[in-house]
C-alpha cells in the first residue's frame, strides 16, 4: 500500500480552512523566551511557510486546514502537536458544531491555529497584543509556551463548565415544563439530550489528552515543570467536574424523557377514553336513526296515527328510544369506573 493512500481516502469530502477566508488573521506575539503565533482561518500557504520555518509535520499541518479533525496528540523530537475541540459560546439555537483548536508547542514557540469563534482564546490574544492589562500580559509572556498553553486551556475549559452550568439551569426550567400538560416538551428534551451529548463526547476525550500534555510539557518548562504539573491538576479537576455534570444532568434528562413520555401517554388515553364514551353512548341514537331511515313501517313512523302524546308523539318515542339506552350505559360505566366522578 502507498504511504498516504489512507490519508487521502479520509480526507475525501472534508471541508478545508481554505474555503472561509472571512476573518482571516495571523498574530505575532513576542514573549521573552519564545514567540506566540496565532492563526485564524490560515490558508495552505501560511501553513507551509510556518511548517518549513519550525520543522512542522505535513500531516499535522494537513489537520490543521481540516475543520473537522478527531482529538489527537504527536509527539516529535523538538516539538509536539495536539488537537483538542471545544463548544463556541455562540452559535445558532438547534445547530450543535464544535471548534478545533490545533496547537504546536516547541522549546522556543507556540502556534495556536482555530477558527475565531473561541471567544476565550480570541480575547486572551487581543490581551496580549494590547496594553488594557499589563501585569497579566507580562505574567504569560515572561514565562514558557507550557505557561501560556497552561493558560490558554485553563481559560477555555473554564468556558465548558460555564456551559454546563447553564446546561443545570435549563434543566431546571425543563422540570417546570414538563409537568405542564399545556406545552409541548418533547423537542426541547430532544434537543437538551443532543447538547449534553455533544458535550459529553468533548469532555470525555479532553481530560485524557490534558493529561498527555501535562506529561509532554516537560522537556519545554524547565524548572517550572512541578509548577505545571499543579496547574494542569486543577484543570483536570475541573475537567472532572464538568464531566461529573454532564454525567448527572444525562441521568436527569432520561428521567425527564419517561415522565414526559408516561404523561403525554396518560393524556393520550384519556383523550381517546373521553372520545370512545362519547362515540359508545352515541351508538342508541345511531340504531334508532338508522331504522327509521329506512322505507319500511315502523311504530311512530311516517303514515301512523299514533297521537297519544301529541303532534310530536313520533318525535317524542324517537329521542326515548335513544336516550334510556344511553343513560343505562352511563350509569353502568360509572359504576365499572370507566368514567370518573
Amino acid at each position: 500500500m502507498k504511504k498516504g493512500f489512507i490519508t487521502k481516502k479520509l480526507r475525501t469530502g472534508k471541508r478545508t480552512l481554505e474555503e472561509d477566508s472571512s476573518q482571516r488573521k495571523i498574530e505575532r506575539i513576542q514573549g521573552g523566551k519564545f514567540t506566540w503565533l496565532d492563526l485564524q482561518n490560515p490558508d495552505r500557504e501560511q501553513m507551509e511557510k510556518l511548517a518549513q520555518e519550525h520543522n512542522l509535520n505535513s500531516l499535522n499541518v494537513e489537520d490543521c486546514l481540516t475543520k473537522f479533525e478527531l482529538q489527537k496528540l504527536d509527539s516529535y523530537d523538538n516539538h509536539f502537536f495536539v488537537i483538542l475541540h471545544f463548544p463556541p459560546l455562540s452559535q445558532k439555537v438547534g445547530i450543535s458544531k464544535n471548534s478545533q483548536l490545533s496547537i504546536f508547542v516547541g522549546k522556543d514557540f507556540l502556534i495556536t491555529v482555530h477558527q475565531g469563534d473561541l471567544n476565550p482564546l480570541v480575547e486572551l490574544v487581543e490581551l496580549c497584543m494590547g496594553d488594557s492589562d499589563q501585569e497579566r500580559k507580562n505574567r504569560l509572556l515572561e514565562k514558557s509556551p507550557g505557561y501560556l498553553l497552561h493558560e490558554i486551556i485553563d481559560v477555555l475549559v473554564d468556558d465548558l463548565l460555564h456551559t454546563s452550568r447553564k446546561i443545570i439551569a435549563n434543566l431546571d426550567e425543563m422540570e417546570d415544563r414538563v409537568f405542564d400538560e399545556r406545552k409541548s416538551v418533547a423537542r426541547s428534551i430532544s434537543l437538551l439530550r443532543r447538547e449534553i451529548n455533544r458535550l459529553r463526547r468533548i469532555a470525555n476525550p479532553l481530560k485524557k489528552f490534558v493529561l498527555e500534555i501535562a506529561k509532554n510539557i516537560e522537556r519545554y518548562s524547565d524548572k517550572e515543570h512541578e509548577e505545571l504539573t499543579l496547574y494542569f491538576d486543577d484543570v483536570i479537576d475541573h475537567i472532572d467536574k464538568v464531566i461529573e455534570t454532564l454525567e448527572e444532568s444525562r441521568e436527569t434528562m432520561e428521567i425527564y424523557k419517561d415522565t414526559d413520555f408516561v404523561l403525554s401517554t396518560e393524556k393520550t388515553n384519556k383523550v381517546l377514553g373521553v372520545l370512545t364514551i362519547i362515540f359508545t353512548l352515541a351508538i342508541p341514537a345511531t340504531v334508532i336513526g338508522t331504522f327509521y331511515g329506512m322505507n319500511v313501517n315502523l311504530p311512530g313512523g311516517i303514515g301512523d296515527d299514533v297521537m297519544f302524546l301529541g303532534p310530536f308523539t313520533t318525535f317524542v318515542i324517537v329521542i326515548l328510544a335513544s336516550a334510556i339506552p344511553a343513560i343505562l350505559m352511563f350509569v353502568y360505566f360509572r359504576r365499572l369506573g370507566w368514567i370518573s366522578s
